[in-house]
């Protein structure tokens, strides 16, 4: 191979018509190759050893530029490159925005039985953003939950999650989160401080969040996008319950991994159609 990349979003999925050009240290163009249905580039040109410019582009996205050294053999490979949204290293406009559950997931997933994992989502869920105008860090986020809407694809396991032995819904019909505080970590990456209610207990829980980008949707609207993750401990919210099996292990995990994909319409409400 003369030379090899792989084009992804920020979230990881493949940009199928991305378009990489290759300059040597003139300014000449060397090779002009597009990404196949994977994100993928593999072109077997061969280069000259030395130095060259990597241009990558894509219809809707920010273009990248890197540096790259080809070998002896006539071989570089450039690795994983990540392309932004055409304007998604801007913050959202100010102002209030509505979470979209239709295009939104919050999603948990535990151990199970110590060599797999069990997924689960809610489907019942709203939630709102205001982008604070003066000082984003003064921004607030603020969602509730209905627990009743727990999905992990079986009725039975679905059952017991209601039960008292976990969600109790009877008792605890909302998990409710208020944010606290924002914490900048990176350019397009936040720490969420906040409070989660769940099953009775309020304990602080932080969100690592990564900002996708803003753009227009297809009803006239603006929409905004992030990724948050975090972890939660089910005994900081009493939902001790376990079997342990004979080697010792717990058949669940104590451990939850929380993500959400949010995707947030701007304005006080979602739009009726």
């Amino acid at each position: 191979m003369g030379l090899t990349a792989r084009i992804r979003t920020r979230d990881g999925w493949a940009v199928t018509h991305a378009v990489v050009t290759v300059t040597d240290t003139t300014g000449t163009q060397v090779l002009r190759a597009e990404a196949d249905h994977e994100g993928t580039i593999h072109d077997t040109t061969h280069l000259t050893p030395g130095a060259y410019t990597v241009i990558i582009t894509a219809v809707g996205y920010a273009p990248t530029a890197s540096s790259a050294i080809v070998t002896a053999s006539g071989r570089a490979d450039i690795g994983t490159i990540t392309l932004a949204r055409q304007g998604g290293t801007e913050l959202p406009p100010p102002g209030p925005w509505t979470i979209d559950p239709a295009h939104s997931t919050i999603a948990a997933t535990a151990q199970h039985l110590g060599i797999s994992s069990v997924h689960g989502r809610f489907t019942d869920f709203t939630g709102t953003i205001d982008i604070a105008p003066d000082d984003i860090t003064k921004s607030r986020v603020e969602a509730t939950i209905h627990t009743a809407s727990i999905d992990t694809g079986n009725t039975m396991r679905d059952t017991h999650l209601k039960s008292p032995d976990f969600l109790d819904v009877e008792q605890h019909p909302q998990i409710t989160y208020h944010s606290t505080g924002l914490e900048p970590t990176g350019t397009d990456r936040w720490t969420i401080h906040g409070d989660l209610r769940l099953n009775g207990h309020t304990r602080p829980v932080d969100l690592d969040l990564t900002y996708l980008g803003t753009g227009p949707d297809p009803w006239g609207g603006t929409r905004t996008a992030f990724r948050a993750t975090t972890e939660l401990h089910r005994e900081d919210f009493a939902m001790n319950y376990n079997q342990v099996l004979q080697a010792g292990i717990a058949a669940i995990g104590t451990t939850l991994k929380i993500q959400l994909d949010i995707q947030a319409v701007q304005g006080d409400t979602l739009p009726t159609t």
